[in-house]
């Protein structure tokens, strides 16, 4: 069995390291995928584009979504995955710098599980990023796979 993946959506590079650092730091094991912009995570997550040929049963235990990014905006990249069967259930972590109260509801409305805003220091964050562990990654109980694969039996 794979380890577990995270799909963090985020376009900026420092936040991108500090998740990772962040992570590390709290010995979370789990594969961390990387998006840089709306239009790759959804590429990513439903194999299209240079993706194409990735293994459509891994698929993440959760996804860290920043809202602000190129192409396609965070709040549109989860529109589009509660509007899939395959996807509909994914957890997904708002994870954003992002004050603006309308982010906040319209996050919720298209169903996000959850909505953190960023804390600027490192040891904050990595706090953040601890409960975030704990909770998605060891107490959090997945629903099963909409879609199962062959080799999942």
């Amino acid at each position: 069995m794979s380890t577990p993946i995270i799909l963090l959506v985020e376009d900026n590079r420092d936040d991108e390291e500090l998740t990772r650092l962040a992570l590390k730091e709290c010995n979370v094991a789990n594969e961390l995928v990387v998006a840089r912009d709306g239009k790759e995570a959804l590429d990513w997550l439903f194999c299209e584009g240079q993706y194409a040929d990735r293994d459509p049963c891994r698929i993440p235990c959760i996804i860290l979504l920043d809202l602000k990014l190129p192409k396609i905006s965070g709040l549109e990249v989860l529109e589009r995955l509660r509007a899939t069967p395959r996807t509909r259930r994914l957890p997904v972590v708002i994870l954003t710098s992002s004050r603006e109260e309308q982010d906040l509801l319209r996050g919720y409305d298209l169903g996000a599980n959850s909505y953190i805003r960023k804390p600027v220091d490192f040891d904050q964050f990595t706090n953040a990023v601890r409960q975030l562990g704990v909770y998605w990654m060891v107490l959090n109980e997945l629903p099963p796979k909409d879609t199962p694969c062959a080799h999942d039996a």
